[in-house]
């Protein structure tokens, strides 16, 4: 699903075939997971298509391969420049861009002299869906911020993701709602997450958190409604007396959350702040701005 006989990828310099592509099976990233990404996408628009905030993507790899001690071998706009040629080499408009930073062969726990880029990109649509997502409140926790770099996009990071996830669909539900490690609401398995409660929208501060991009954008975007967004702690037994509530990230876009554990948020969401969000952000993601088109 991500690549055909006829996909290009860039690696290392050059622009390749996608099935030609080889790697060491001794490669740090793999073994250890060290290694980091961003998820990026671009959206088609009347003068060819916009990588939304790709400086903004580009600058957090570059911080996370910082944090791992990673010296990433390519400006930020050079990044940038490889990202619209990467789809302009594939025919695509709208699509997802994975830049991945890994690690050459290296079996000690230091990082290794040999770094590898790799930038992709394919047709992938919302990742949580259209549908109000059946949330759970994950057993897992999200890992303690003294032990990692939870504010970096690092490859080993995400296996609690997919712990999560796991649990979440085994059990009959679509996503998983993960708390920290003292019982306050942090984020989903790969999103941040919102609640709305009498026209006032409530997310958890970074320090826990892997702060988003999307996180900021819908940020940026209540104050342009006028919507209050307050960042601070907040326990799940909150959340339950909320009018709604949401996922935001770049594979996710905005996705709307039915319940959580069973409890049904009772507020409409065609009608609350979080909607309204979402119909400005479809807009401005075409070019990185809002374009003050009317909201119904």
């Amino acid at each position: 699903m991500y690549y055909d006989e006829n996909t290009i990828i860039f690696l290392d310099g050059k622009w390749i075939r996608a099935s030609e592509a080889r790697t060491g099976m001794y490669n740090q990233t793999m073994h250890y997971g060290n290694g980091v990404f961003e998820g990026i996408r671009a959206y088609q628009n009347a003068d060819g298509c916009n990588v939304f905030k790709a400086k903004e993507h580009f600058e957090r790899l570059q911080y996370s391969a910082t944090k791992m001690h990673i010296d990433l071998p390519y400006s930020i706009d050079e990044l940038i420049n490889i990202s619209y040629e990467l789809l302009d080499k594939n025919d695509l408009k709208d699509a997802y861009i994975r830049p991945l930073v890994y690690l050459g062969a290296n079996m000690s726990l230091l990082p290794t002299d040999e770094v590898h880029v790799l930038m992709a990109a394919w047709k992938w649509e919302k990742l949580l869906g259209e549908e109000p997502l059946k949330v759970m409140v994950s057993s897992y926790q999200r890992p303690n911020p003294r032990s990692c770099h939870v504010e970096a996009k690092v490859v080993g990071h995400y296996t609690n993701s997919i712990l999560a996830t796991a649990e979440a669909k085994k059990l009959g539900y679509d996503e998983a709602l993960l708390l920290d490690i003292h019982g306050n609401v942090a984020e989903g398995s790969g999103a941040n997450f919102f609640y709305e409660k009498e026209g006032i929208l409530y997310t958890p501060p970074a320090g826990n958190i892997l702060p988003g991009i999307t996180r900021a954008t819908i940020m940026d975007l209540a104050k342009d409604l006028g919507i209050h967004v307050t960042e601070r702690q907040f326990t799940i037994e909150e959340v339950y007396n909320a009018d709604n509530a949401f996922f935001a990230g770049t594979a996710a876009e905005i996705a709307p959350i039915e319940s959580i554990n069973g409890e049904k948020f009772k507020g409409s969401w065609q009608e609350s702040a979080g909607h309204s969000l979402y119909l400005m952000y479809r807009q401005k993601v075409q070019y990185n701005e809002y374009q003050g088109l009317t909201i119904v």
